[in-house]
């Protein structure tokens, strides 16, 4: 037992660096996409990971891995998409989700072809899946760093944010500012996008996100406590995925996501509220 699960962390510091990474995106990832799952709005985390490619690749050209180059290209790509998205759902006919989903599909082909002439397929394949095990300690300062401003962002904003998701007529009677809060809220999905890329790339950063959220609901009721059990969902996908990824020379981007995805599966089946088994 200590041979498979405590000393590839205990022998290794790669293997350390990553569990805390993973620990610090549980923490980040794990309320935002509870309030995406409530909001209902999940696929909306989908489109801005796509969202960021095309920042993420500019920064990658010009800075190479290193995460601060490709997380501010990304941030800025991501807020852009949010942006454009919002003016064309005001301005137009069209509904939000049309919005986001033509901007981030312009997005994702805009950013493989960036990487497709200006790099080669191992830095496509490494801005769109990541690699947790190659993450360094400046790039861990950044994802705890972007957890902490989460963990911040989630203490203005829990109040207004818990009334939007069950009663966004009564915020906007009350002069709760609810665009500005769903404005605040969509900077924190990108910035918690931007800090799982580096890990787990433009396309699995979203599964942290959204996996855990949607198992957690099958168990408890209230909020504070789905929160916590996606987070500790979260971390414990991210554990197991790094322990199968070291042992069986795995992609460990896609083993933390299939991880937390049997976690779902499990929960969509034996669930005590909403599971399968129980509502039969």
């Amino acid at each position: 037992m200590y041979d498979l699960w405590i000393a590839p962390f205990a022998d290794y510091a790669f293997m350390r660096r990553a569990l805390v990474a993973c620990l610090a995106l549980s923490i980040g990832c794990a309320p935002v996409g509870m309030f995406l799952l409530l909001r209902r709005m999940s696929l909306l985390g989908d489109a801005l990971s796509h969202a960021v490619l095309p920042g993420a690749a500019v920064g990658f050209l010009l800075g190479g891995l290193a995460l601060p180059a490709m997380g501010l290209g990304g941030l800025v790509a991501g807020m852009a998409v949010a942006g454009l998205s919002g003016l064309a759902t005001r301005f137009t006919g069209l509904r939000e989700d049309a919005n986001f989903a033509a901007f981030y599909l312009i997005s994702l082909a805009l950013g493989v072809m960036i990487l497709s002439t200006h790099g080669n397929s191992v830095d496509l394949m490494h801005v769109l899946f990541g690699s947790v095990l190659a993450v360094d300690d400046p790039s861990l300062v950044l994802i705890a760093a972007i957890a902490s401003v989460t963990l911040a962002g989630f203490a203005l904003l829990y109040r207004p944010l818990v009334v939007e998701c069950f009663d966004p007529g009564f915020l906007r009677a009350a002069g709760g500012g609810g665009a500005l809060v769903h404005l605040a809220f969509l900077a924190l999905v990108v910035l918690n996008l931007v800090a799982g890329f580096q890990a787990l790339g433009t396309l699995m950063a979203v599964g942290l996100m959204m996996l855990p959220a949607a198992a957690a609901r099958m168990w408890v009721r209230s909020l504070p406590a789905l929160i916590a059990l996606a987070s500790l969902i979260a971390l414990s996908a991210g554990y197991v995925g790094l322990v199968l990824s070291f042992r069986f020379d795995l992609p460990s981007g896609p083993a933390i996501v299939l991880a937390a995805g049997a976690v779902y599966l499990v929960s969509l089946l034996g669930g005590r509220v909403g599971g399968m088994l129980h509502r039969r």
